[in-house]
């Protein structure tokens, strides 16, 4: 690695807010694969997108902010340029710059749709490839697949470590092994239930994604949000989960609101009084039921939850089941928490040391759970650099 530019594809899809970084974790992720390839002799080409630009150039997504993050965890000069790839871009990967910042991946509309030129004009920026952006690697995109085809192409201890650490509660789990699953749809996590139905000892949701699921079995839920459209399909899951034996725990009662809104009239009440209203969190004897469940388990999984966790009136749920993955950590379990939403209830609760797995991928995680190779994956796996 000495002297070579390396393309490093992180994943810095940070929240910013009045262009400062209010939550740095997967900046601070990506730092150790940075740190080595540096202490190598490397010197680095870092790419990533944030947000959502839809191929345009988005003032406030831009990496500046990153950049300067990155330069305070590195304790080296970072070289921001304003463009993803072109003259400025080529100038700065040819200097003795140690870090060069690429602009936003996504500015280009080339990323998005893996276009041949544009993975050509990011593979000549470097001499190598190292893809340590496991919360991209689900995206058949350029900087993820199109790259890694046309240069020497490596793993980054990041993305390595997750694939390895969620691939362990696929393979062989200590058990009890408890799947805990909150969030809004149904619909993001059938895939993951019906995967891990034939893995795990039992199933928690909560969320609202738990409605469609209590409406499946019969149950009133008011105005709480249902996916009509899934039901047939989740009363099909329901009953294999039934067949194998696996334990499927939905709240008994909940927070029930006029409006999913901060300082909307809410109370706890059992499911089958939540008349016209909708369920916001799950109440404090399911959140009791799904904590006792949890504090048993040998091995956990977390993604999602339990209700409108932004909202603190709203949040309990969410705050009951963290503690007690928490408490299962520091009784000797295996916990993996996935998914933007968990984290955050995490960082909120100081509790991000607490796990034994706090995973940087929502969406790469679902799809590693679901079984799904990952085309990041896969493309190295196929060049020989996994």
């Amino acid at each position: 690695m000495a002297d070579k530019r390396v393309l490093v594809r992180c994943d810095l899809n940070v929240p910013l807010k009045n262009g400062r970084i209010t939550d740095d974790l997967r900046v601070r992720a990506s730092a150790p694969t940075l740190t080595a390839l540096l202490g190598r002799g490397a010197r680095l080409a870092v790419c990533s997108h944030l947000g959502r630009p839809q191929g345009k150039v988005v003032e406030e997504l831009r990496l500046a902010p990153v950049g300067r993050r990155l330069e305070e965890l590195l304790g080296t000069d970072v070289t921001v340029v304003d463009e993803v790839v072109g003259d400025r871009a080529t100038a700065a990967c040819d200097s003795d710059a140690p870090v060069v910042l690429l602009e936003n991946l996504r500015f280009d509309p080339g990323e998005e749709k893996n276009d041949p030129a544009f993975a050509d004009a990011l593979a000549a920026l470097a001499d190598a490839y190292v893809n340590d952006a496991f919360g991209s690697s689900h995206r058949a995109h350029a900087s993820v697949v199109g790259v890694p085809e046309r240069v020497p192409a490596a793993a980054g201890s990041l993305l390595a470590d997750e694939v390895e650490k969620l691939e362990r509660l696929l393979h062989d789990p200590a058990r009890p092994f408890v799947a805990v699953l909150g969030g809004a749809k149904v619909s993001d996590k059938l895939g993951v239930i019906t995967n891990l139905l034939v893995r795990v000892d039992a199933v928690v949701i909560g969320g609202a994604m738990a409605f469609t699921l209590l409406v499946a079995e019969g149950n009133e839920v008011g105005r709480s949000l249902v996916e009509r459209d899934r039901v047939d399909e989740v009363k099909e899951v329901l009953e294999r989960a039934r067949s194998l034996g696996v334990d499927v725990h939905l709240p008994t009662d909940v927070v029930a609101a006029d409006a999913p809104e901060e300082g909307a009239s809410h109370e706890v009440v059992l499911l089958d009084r939540i008349g016209d209203r909708l369920g916001v969190d799950i109440g404090p004897a399911s959140a009791e039921q799904f904590g006792a469940i949890v504090r048993e388990a040998k091995s956990v999984l977390w993604n999602g939850p339990m209700g409108i966790f932004e909202i603190d009136a709203f949040a309990d749920g969410t705050r009951a089941v963290a503690r007690a993955v928490a408490d299962a950590t520091q009784a000797g379990a295996y916990t993996v928490v996935g998914g933007g939403d968990s984290a955050a209830a995490l960082r909120q609760l100081d509790m991000t040391d607490a796990v034994s797995h706090l995973s940087t991928g929502g969406g790469a995680s679902l799809e590693l759970l679901e079984g799904a190779d990952l085309p990041g994956v896969a493309v190295l796996r196929e060049r020989g650099g996994r």
